[in-house]
């Protein structure tokens, strides 16, 4: 599989890439995928939005880095 290849090429780099790191890199990119899939819905003719607690993507994404899930769905949609 092309993950297989991927790794693989990570462990004979000539830095070299530990598989412990190799496993965070994996989670890292895993999440950021996941966030790229998030529903957000607009609100008030787009001036607000709001992240579904229902959302798979939203649970995902918490999950792999540990983040708390009411938070982040807060700062997804608000600045401050």
């Amino acid at each position: 599989s092309l993950f297989s290849v991927v790794k693989n090429q990570l462990s004979i780099v000539p830095v070299g890439v530990k598989e412990c790191h190799q496993t965070t890199i994996f989670r890292i990119i895993a999440a950021i995928l996941h966030l790229g899939n998030l529903e957000i819905q607009g609100e008030r003719d787009g001036e607000a939005c709001s992240v579904s607690s229902e959302d798979e993507h939203l649970n995902n994404f918490c999950g792999l880095l540990g983040v708390e899930h009411s938070q982040m769905q807060h700062w997804l949609c608000h600045r401050k």
